[in-house]
């Protein structure tokens, strides 16, 4: 049976009984920023999402998210910002970014939380390079493992936790859809921001690395997406590195999410 009920902050929530909502939100560099407008579309819907998993971007996004920090926050902060001032350039050895600084941004926009003090329970998706294995983080402090689900690798320097070597997630999992089944969501969404046009343009070494990573996951991501309940594609005509176009990508997000909306509720309705 559906109901409303009003949280402390006074929003409205859908809430179906038996149903757990996940959210698996995709890697994309500069195009994960419309992981915000839709997320802002499912806000203003009063969905409510039982539990999140993320990939690199998404991985920092679902952690923003998970921890309070509200949408129309979010939205301001990324449109504002500049990529460079998120990054820290070091002489090149394992990578050209060390990361400290983004990882200290996020831990300040969580509060410094851990994965158990999140709002909305959450895992991010890395890669152990010494055993080529996906690992899924959700403990303890939340900025460190985003801080590894992001670092792409050539281009930030891997974290060493625990003796593994992390790196970013969408090496071997873009979209974390089996990662948010495992946390038992029994319907979930995934948002798709990946490459997949032939007419992609090619501004960077960063947008020929994660275009190679999608080449490689192609067959991979499909054979996921018919594991998920609904697919959120927003339409980007970004590549991952124009971090500067981050207001484009929200827009498209929002976009995208708005014209999924019907059948996000529809397939609620269905499964009440």
């Amino acid at each position: 049976m559906i109901w409303q009920t009003c949280l402390l902050k006074g929003r409205c929530v859908i809430m179906i009984e038996n149903i757990k909502v996940g959210l698996a939100l995709s890697g994309g560099a500069a195009r994960g920023f419309a992981h915000i407008g839709v997320l802002k579309v499912i806000d203003e819907a009063g969905i409510k999402i039982d539990c999140l998993a993320g990939t690199s971007m998404g991985a920092l996004i679902g952690a923003l998210y998970a921890s309070g920090l509200k949408v129309k926050v979010m939205d301001r902060l990324m449109r504002a910002a500049g990529s460079v001032s998120w990054l820290d350039f070091v002489f090149p050895r394992m990578g050209l970014i060390k990361g400290e600084k983004i990882e200290e941004i996020v831990r300040l926009l969580t509060r410094r939380s851990t994965f158990e003090q999140l709002r909305i329970p959450l895992a991010v998706v890395a890669v152990d390079l010494y055993s080529g294995e996906k690992v899924v983080l959700n403990e303890g402090l939340v900025c460190r493992a985003v801080r590894a689900s992001i670092s792409i690798p050539g281009f930030f320097v891997p974290l060493v936790v625990d003796n593994r070597l992390l790196v970013d997630g969408g090496v071997l999992d873009r979209i974390p859809i089996e990662v948010a089944r495992e946390m038992g969501a029994n319907v979930i969404i995934a948002v798709d921001t990946g490459i997949y046009k032939r007419n992609t343009k090619f501004n960077s070494v960063l947008d020929v690395v994660t275009r190679s990573f999608d080449i490689m996951q192609q067959e991979i991501c499909r054979s996921q997406l018919t594991k998920t309940d609904l697919v959120i594609s927003p339409e980007l005509d970004i590549a991952p590195s124009q971090f500067e176009r981050a207001a484009e990508a929200i827009d498209a997000g929002e976009r995208a999410a708005r014209e999924t909306l019907p059948q996000i509720l529809a397939l609620l309705e269905q499964r009440k």
